[in-house]
């Protein structure tokens, strides 16, 4: 039994990816030219890897056991890659990166510009992950290498995993522009107890971080609507419709709103985090310069 790479790949995106259609998306495929290669490597395998659910297909046991045995021999393939590029002194390869929302405008976007000028031949996937759902992902190797915050609740840190501090971002109260709180130089969350709220989706970091603040200055929330958008709860603010807790990187300056910090103030460490290697990625390790780059 011969495997192919290419077939391999497009099984381990379809489990980290979810659907069909998602892996057709990310490799400029049709839905069904993804189909068909999934099919060929059922019959190469022998072995029942799919099963429909409705409309769509999810991965057997066998399914996924094979997903996680093609990221180790992709990944291997890729160092082997990279260390023959290496002899050249260029880094090369794939790094899949995920970044909670608003790291991904303030911190991700500009490092891929400055990696495209610097080392050409690495080429970035980049994926929207928060940080609850972006360390699992790196334990499993669904990822390469994500930019989190290691300061939500429940954060575990393990010792294959190291961590390279980025940047620093307040969290702060959003208002709208004629708001009376906006007269004060900071505000205490106490002070917010009668206010009509905007929050992240339930479950989220910021959701999270902001019902436990809330609660600590002792009051329970009352949230009238949940974006994932933090564009959406900005325009939701500057229409006067409620007021937000975000992180300062959330804060676009396109929308007409007024920030204040918290009092006492509330700052989260931003990080990358990666897998140690069992060899050395040179590509991996140009993603995290062009990051600290920022700094």
């Amino acid at each position: 039994m011969t495997l192919n790479p290419w077939r391999l790949r497009l099984l381990a995106d379809l489990a980290t990816y979810g659907t069909v259609r998602a892996v057709a998306r990310r490799g400029n495929l049709s839905p069904s030219a993804v189909s068909q290669q999934l099919a060929t490597l059922e019959r190469e395998t022998r072995t029942a890897l799919l099963e429909r659910t409705g409309r769509r297909v999810r991965l057997t046991a066998a399914g996924m056991l094979l997903a996680g045995r093609a990221r180790e021999i992709l990944a291997a393939m890729d160092a082997a890659e990279a260390e023959l590029r290496r002899l050249a002194d260029e880094p090369a390869g794939t790094v899949t990166v995920a970044a909670f929302q608003s790291a991904l405008q303030a911190l991700a976007q500009p490092a891929l510009a400055r990696l495209a000028a610097r080392h050409p031949d690495v080429s970035v996937v980049l994926l929207e992950l928060e940080p609850h759902e972006s360390m699992p992902a790196l334990r499993r190797g669904d990822v390469d290498l994500i930019i989190t915050t290691a300061d939500f609740a429940g954060a575990e840190l393990s010792p294959e995993i190291d961590l390279v501090p980025l940047a620093t971002d307040p969290v702060v109260l959003v208002l709208p522009p004629e708001h009376p709180l906006t007269s004060a130089e900071s505000v205490a969350l106490k002070a917010c107890a009668q206010q009509r709220w905007t929050f992240d989706v339930a479950g989220s970091y910021m959701s999270e971080l902001s019902t436990r603040l809330c609660r600590e200055a002792g009051f329970e929330p009352v949230v009238i609507c949940r974006f994932n958008n933090y564009m959406l709860a900005l325009q939701h603010v500057e229409n006067g419709r409620s007021i937000a807790m975000l992180p300062k990187l959330a804060v676009d300056p396109r929308y007409r709103v007024v920030t204040r910090p918290l009092n006492p103030p509330l700052t989260r460490r931003i990080t990358a985090a990666v897998r140690r290697p069992a060899v050395s990625r040179p590509e991996v390790t140009a993603v995290l310069g062009a990051l600290r780059a920022g700094d």
